[in-house]
């Protein structure tokens, strides 16, 4: 299996772990099927994680060449260093309920935006798996 067909079979997985990453967390502290200090927890392990593995699939696409891919993940990096240089990256408990459309919204983009990687990546990786085969 070629490079390139690899770096988008890694991408669709990624895309598919991220895609629903914080979305029902959220959902069950507006519920209250949870509390802020247990979702704030929960959701802290995950939040550096996810920039780092963003960020690593940010650099694979420039080491790789795929600059349409590396232009498509630009700006939820740049979102992820800017939020991370402000130091806004984490959640607090004590301002969950009031910050919680603000946090809700900025995930359902993040997972737009997953969603439609995870279709892009899965069709180049198509591509680059026939494309090996010719």
């Amino acid at each position: 299996m070629p490079g390139e067909a690899l770096l988008f079979l890694f991408s669709v997985i990624m895309a598919a772990l991220l895609l629903f990453l914080m979305v029902i967390m959220f959902s069950d502290l507006e519920c209250d099927y949870i509390n802020p200090i247990d979702l704030c927890n929960k959701l802290n392990q995950f939040v550096l994680p996810e920039m780092g593995a963003h960020a690593f699939l940010f650099f694979m696409f420039l080491i790789n060449g795929s600059w349409f891919s590396m232009i498509l993940n630009l700006p939820l990096v740049a979102f992820n260093i800017r939020k991370v240089t402000s130091n806004h990256h984490m959640y607090d408990a004590t301002e969950i309920f009031r910050t919680l459309s603000v946090h809700k919204k900025e995930c359902f983009i993040k997972l737009a935006f997953y969603l439609c990687c995870f279709f892009y990546y899965l069709y180049r990786m198509i591509v680059a798996l026939i494309a090996a085969d010719a």
